[in-house]
């Protein structure tokens, strides 16, 4: 039986063009023509006044930590159902990731919870869009507000979707947006800090540029540049930028063959309602951009056997997260702000099931009927 892999990296058909115009233009360092046409993409989708292209949303991510001025003592808010690099970026600058419990129906941040978890040393709250799907951002943006607290966006998996209208990744002061293989838009490895409130945005350019004014420089403004703030080599490559560019021109494109992928999926899942197989829930006011397709098995259901049976019988379902706060460095560098049920949970019984470009309806039926089946005999 022919396996469905969980994940097939899609191109355009330009990228090995783009990149062969980026080698001809003699610059495969970053910051050149495919870099800025990158920027002024994203800066056009997204409505923001400034984005910098990085080498991944992790990169994109310390860079907020960097900018936020977060140290020692400092507590962020985030969601313990979430990647690593969530919270590293912060513990990386010896901060304290403070892990609140998400809601029942998105799996992103409760923010009905974030109030009792400030106290006089948060800094900020990170807001994960759990597969492409918006948090109420409205709701965290006013808790934010009324605490003086900073608001990044962990858009990783959110490019094109979009929240009362208004596109993931623009809302907060600061936003991460990632390019890896398993995103919808690619670059192989390869991300973007998105700068939303102008004040950091001088900054942000010279903590790219490795901690230098060397972006003044290319732009005649100063006659030599030098190291004036802490900084790293955050950018990409040409090359990475170049690939990045073909995709950007057909990120619309992706994003409806993927849309319709996973409202087959939707709609062939219905019979599962019946076996205590919860569907993904999208609210009335989000517009997500079809990132993952999961289920919630019931607890009959041992997960670990659940995916073994899959992949037994042709489908590279995977899980998700192990929750942060029971991580190994979670416990370690982190602290819970109330109990942590439906993470712990969820996070137990969450299944994905294989989307990507190219993949068939036929294969997304196949899918759901092997889980169907795999349910069925256990019931």
């Amino acid at each position: 039986m022919t396996m469905i892999p969980f994940n097939r990296p899609h191109l355009t058909g330009r990228e090995f063009a783009y990149i062969k115009q980026a080698v001809d233009a003699g610059q495969l360092a970053g910051n050149g023509q495919f870099t800025q046409r990158c920027h002024a993409w994203l800066e056009r989708e997204l409505g923001a006044p400034k984005v910098l292209l990085t080498h991944s949303a992790t990169a994109a991510l310390e860079m907020t930590a960097l900018l936020l001025n977060v140290g020692p003592g400092d507590e962020i808010i985030m969601p313990s159902f979430t990647f690593v690099s969530t919270a590293n970026a912060f513990v990386l600058r010896g901060a304290t990731p403070v892990f609140v419990d998400v809601r029942q129906d998105t799996l992103n941040l409760d923010e009905r919870l974030i109030e009792a978890a400030i106290t006089p040393r948060t800094r900020a709250i990170v807001a994960v869009h759990y597969a492409g799907v918006g948090c109420d951002m409205d709701a965290i943006l006013t808790v934010a507000g009324r605490h003086h607290l900073f608001v990044v966006e962990d858009a990783a998996q959110a490019l094109q979707s979009r929240y009362r209208g208004r596109a993931l990744g623009s809302l907060g002061h600061l936003a991460a947006i990632s390019f890896h293989e398993t995103k919808n838009v690619i670059s192989g490895e390869g991300g973007a800090l998105v700068i939303n409130d102008p004040s950091f945005a001088d900054r942000a350019e010279i903590l790219w540029e490795k901690g230098t004014d060397r972006s003044r420089f290319q732009r005649g403004e100063v006659d030599k540049y030098r190291w004036v703030d802490v900084g790293s080599s955050f950018l990409p490559g040409e090359l990475v930028a170049a690939f990045l560019f073909a995709q950007l021109e057909q990120a619309r494109e992706i994003t409806d063959a993927r849309l319709a992928l996973w409202r087959h999926y939707y709609q062939a899942a219905a019979p599962l309602d019946a076996l205590g197989i919860r569907r993904p829930s999208v609210p009335d006011d989000c517009a997500h951009n079809a990132h993952l397709f999961y289920l919630l098995l019931p607890d009959r259901l041992n997960t670990r056997d659940a995916l073994r049976l899959l992949n037994e019988r042709g489908v590279n379902a995977v899980s998700h997260y192990v929750p942060l706060h029971s991580a190994p460095a979670g416990e370690r560098f982190g602290r819970t702000a109330g109990p942590m049920t439906v993470t712990d949970d969820y996070a137990g019984r969450l299944i994905r099931l294989p989307l990507w470009v190219g993949m068939t309806a036929a294969d997304a039926t196949r899918a759901v009927g092997t889980v169907e089946g795999i349910a069925a005999a256990v019931r």
